[in-house]
This record gives C-alpha cells, structure tokens and sequence, in this order.
C-alpha cells in the first residue's frame, strides 16, 4: 500500500470516528433533554442546593442564596463588592443571580422546564433582581 491510500485509509476511518462521536453527542443531548422536561437538573446542584437521595434538596447554605438576591436587589452594592462580601467570584456571582434553579425551575439548552425540586426564592424577587441587572446593563455569561 503506497503512502496516499494509506492516508485515504485513515482519513475514511478518521470520518467514521467522527459520525461515531456524534451519534453518542445526540443521544447524551436527547437524554439530557428529557431530564430537563421532567424538572430534573442536569448537571451538578448549584450553590445552596445538594443531591440527596437523586432530588435537589436544600443544602444547609441555602439562606444565603436569598440574602445575596436581597443584598442586590436592596442596597447600592456592585457585583464585585457583593461577590466579596460573600466569597465569590464576580462570575459566581452573575451565575447565581441569573439561575432559574432558584426558581424551581430547570434552563436547559434554551428552554425552562418547571423542576421537581423547591424553589430558594420567589419570582417576585427573581424577576426584580434581573430588572436591576438589565438597567445596569449587566449582560448575562
């Protein structure tokens, strides 16, 4: 075998590889997909949630969840002193004031799913906390 078929030989089986892996990436996706729909999280449990039993359940940090959405939403306080005073980055931060997790709900790929879990905060006080962060054109992650 000269050196130009044993190139086509690989590149044909370097192709395969690659269908191979997308198959596996669409099913992985479409699973995840479903976990979504039926309000389970997937992905590790955020900042004042823990796995318990495979529910999201409150961890005992829950509380400060709520006190970072209140200290925002209350007082004249940048990202970067808020993500200070309770030991975050200032991406952490942002993470959490725009997860709908805290909702009880489930984002996934675009979409928002009702979850299975309990919610850490109200809507009221989410959806003032993303209004304050649009008028201060903080732009999401």
């Amino acid at each position: 075998m000269n050196e130009l078929e044993t190139l086509k030989k690989e590149n044909k089986e370097l192709k395969e590889e690659i269908e191979k892996l997308k198959l596996y990436k669409n099913r992985q996706k479409k699973g995840m997909v479903e976990k979504a729909k039926e309000g389970n999280p997937v992905s590790r449990a955020p900042f004042g949630y823990k796995f318990f039993e495979g529910k999201l359940t409150k961890a005992q940090n829950f509380q400060v969840v709520e006190n970072i959405f209140l200290d925002f939403q209350n007082n004249k306080i940048s990202l970067n002193k808020l993500s200070k005073k309770y030991g975050f980055s200032l991406n952490g931060v942002k993470k959490i004031l725009r997860n709908f997790t805290y909702l009880g709900k489930i984002k996934f790929d675009g979409d928002v799913h009702s979850g299975t879990h309990e919610p850490l905060i109200s809507s009221t006080l989410f959806n003032h906390v993303q209004d304050k962060l649009e008028r201060l054109g903080i732009k999401q992650n």
